[in-house]
């Protein structure tokens, strides 16, 4: 994935466009580098899912 249309899809789930994005496993490192990276960092979550696969949803109030 291309750092700009990972972006696109992490301001996406802040602003409410989506409600959740599954990332897959040869996704994730990309998906990962652009995330950590962003001040909001900490509203992201991220669930595990079979195979190595991501779930991710935003959260109006950052994780500790």
């Amino acid at each position: 994935m291309k750092e700009e249309s990972i972006t696109e899809i992490l301001n996406q789930l802040k602003d409410g466009k989506l409600s959740e994005y599954y990332v897959t496993n040869e996704e994730f490192m990309d998906f990962r580098q652009v995330l950590v990276k962003r001040e909001d960092f900490k509203h992201f979550r991220g669930i595990g899912q079979r195979g190595g696969d991501v779930l991710y949803h935003y959260l109006n109030e950052p994780r500790s």
